[in-house]
């Protein structure tokens, strides 16, 4: 039997065919590796979180979403990049609980999100941000999921999107300003 090409096993797992997703896992297995590790190798050294740990967590959730109809690789993609967002806020959220009213763990904006020296917001205060800017602008808010949360790259964004570069780009660019905007008010 020749193997079936990513799309194909997301569009079966899609369809109910639970084994479709042990066949898809070694395929997309070091692809996410390599989302998760751009985004861990931001993180402070002290965080909890390592990069295996984040993957096997995303799977967990990933296994959990029922009858979703995968479109292809790029919409698998997209949606890790949700998932991964949510546990790391879920995580920035625990340890904001346990400091018992300390300020949640500063995350570093990347060079490309990040205009000025001074430390980066916190995560919880990003996803608060971000969760405004989806309702306003929910394409800008995807850019901003997948580049930051999912480390997805341009050409991978307008893929996952099935929009332009230059439009991934604007949408980038005009989400940074807006969040920096917002995030300096708090």
């Amino acid at each position: 039997m020749a193997s079936r090409t990513p799309t194909a096993l997301l569009v079966a797992w899609g369809d109910g065919e639970e084994t479709a997703f042990d066949e898809l896992v070694p395929l997309v297995h070091d692809e996410l590796r390599r989302i998760a590790g751009r985004y861990m190798a931001r993180e402070r050294a002290h965080g909890s979180l390592q990069t295996t740990a984040l993957i096997n967590e995303a799977y967990i959730r990933l296994i959990d979403v029922k009858r979703i109809k995968w479109q292809n690789r790029a919409h698998f993609f997209a949606m890790a990049s949700r998932v991964i967002r949510r546990i790391l806020v879920d995580a920035a959220r625990a340890r904001r609980v346990q400091k018992r009213g300390g300020h949640a763990e500063r995350v570093s904006l990347d060079e490309t999100l990040a205009v000025s020296n001074e430390p980066g917001p916190d995560l919880v205060a990003l996803d608060d941000a971000l969760s405004v800017l989806s309702e306003i602008y929910p394409r800008k808010g995807q850019v901003v999921e997948m580049r930051f949360f999912g480390g997805l790259s341009v050409e991978e964004t307008a893929t996952a999107l099935e929009v332009s570069i230059g439009t991934v780009k604007r949408d980038w660019r005009l989400a940074k300003v807006w969040l920096l905007r917002e995030l300096s008010r708090t």
